[in-house]
């Protein structure tokens, strides 16, 4: 545990003002997002994370490849997080926390905070989770059901010390989205959901109060970065996950 784990990373010490909104357009959410950033930046708003799901979409962060994207011409966003490309739609959570950032500005610690929550979340449900060297999410050891899997992302920006974009966890989502992509870059690994690991139906509305809890809990460091949430591999993986950018 790094010295800072058990503090807040946020710059300022109002409550975050947590707004579920429900399912809405990708393109809505981001210029959402960016009036909340803008206005957090301008000390005209405060801390915010919106909770809410998409309707299915694509989307492709900077370090995208064009192998990666869909190959029958499906639509593609580009955004200005970090990372690759990825799906969002209906069943899976996605948050997005608008948070200023403490000085000195760590953006890796902020990644394995929102880690830290997603894999206590799924720990409550059951499922044995932890991270990946060189690769930002959550994921579920290989075993006889196959290769690692992926069951929540993370890709985010800071601009002007302040957080957007975020986090997304795989609830009852159709799964059969992934196939058309190689999720995150990475062809050597799965994706998968609550439903798929647990064998019931496992809606949004479920994880949703626990995740609010648990990011808001690794946020003010209530709930501290682990050491011991890796996964034993034999070797590290063949390709990275870069999930942020910055930019001041």
């Amino acid at each position: 545990m790094t010295e800072n784990a058990s503090r807040s990373c946020r710059a300022g010490a109002a409550a975050v003002d947590v707004r579920e909104i429900g399912t809405i357009d990708y393109q809505r959410a981001w210029d959402l997002q960016r009036e909340y950033v803008n206005a957090r930046a301008d000390e005209l708003g405060p801390d915010t994370m919106l909770l809410l799901e998409h309707p299915s979409v694509y989307t492709a962060g900077k370090r995208t490849q064009p192998e990666d994207r869909p190959v029958d011409g499906t639509p593609v966003i580009d955004v200005d997080r970090g990372g690759r490309i990825t799906w969002h739609g209906p069943g899976q959570l996605v948050g997005y926390p608008i948070v200023k950032l403490a000085d000195p500005i760590d953006v890796v610690q902020y990644v394995r905070r929102l880690e830290e929550a997603l894999i206590h979340v799924c720990g409550l449900f059951g499922v044995h989770t932890g991270r990946v060297e060189s690769r930002s999410g959550v994921w579920l050891p290989a075993d006889d059901r196959g290769p690692e899997r992926k069951i929540a992302a993370i890709g985010i920006r800071v601009q002007r010390g302040v957080t957007m974009h975020g986090f997304e966890l795989n609830c009852n989502a159709d799964m059969s989205a992934f196939d058309k992509i190689v999720p995150c870059g990475i062809s050597d690994a799965g994706t998968t959901s609550l439903s798929a690991e647990l064998g019931r139906d496992v809606p949004v509305t479920e994880a949703l109060p626990l995740a609010r809890d648990a990011v808001l809990a690794a946020l003010e460091g209530e709930l501290a970065v682990s050491d011991d949430r890796w996964l034993p591999r034999p070797q590290a993986p063949s390709a990275p996950g870069v999930t942020f950018a910055l930019r001041n």
